[in-house]
């Protein structure tokens, strides 16, 4: 169990890096996501990193859309999954949505949907395929 695990949003590009080096080796490495769809929207959205020990250890994003609140890119290094990073991850998130932020979604991997339904997400429509991967859309109740 990771002793020293800290979640921060991050601008400066030293972190962003970080950042995008974590989403590289979760997406385009290990699941085969193309490079041109894993890299949009890096402007406007709000990054955040998972750090255990001052390494790395996961990412994920924020970003205000036309519909709503979209979190997205959550990604957890393969040596730190199994240990709550994800949850930390999605809670730092939402604990920076502004306080009126009503509609609040994501598209959830199917295999990461029992993550998002602690935080009140909830499946909405059917399964479809992102990037060549399973997803849900899921909205916060």
């Amino acid at each position: 169990m990771p002793t020293n695990l800290k979640v921060e949003k991050v601008t400066e590009q030293a972190e962003l890096d970080k950042v995008f080096a974590v989403r590289r080796e979760v997406f385009v490495v290990e699941q085969h996501c193309p490079p041109e769809l894993e890299w949009e929207f890096e402007e406007e959205s709000n990054h955040f990193l998972a750090t255990v020990d001052d390494e790395p250890a996961g990412a994920c994003r924020w970003r205000k859309t036309d519909k709503g609140y979209k979190l997205e890119r959550f990604a957890v290094l393969q040596k730190f999954r199994g240990f709550g990073i994800g949850q930390a991850l999605v809670q730092a998130v939402l604990n920076d949505l502004p306080a009126d932020a009503g509609y609040v979604y994501l598209h959830a991997q199917v295999q990461a949907v029992s993550l998002y339904e602690k935080f009140n997400f909830e499946k909405t429509g059917p399964e479809f395929e992102e990037a060549g991967i399973r997803h849900y859309k899921m909205i916060r109740k």
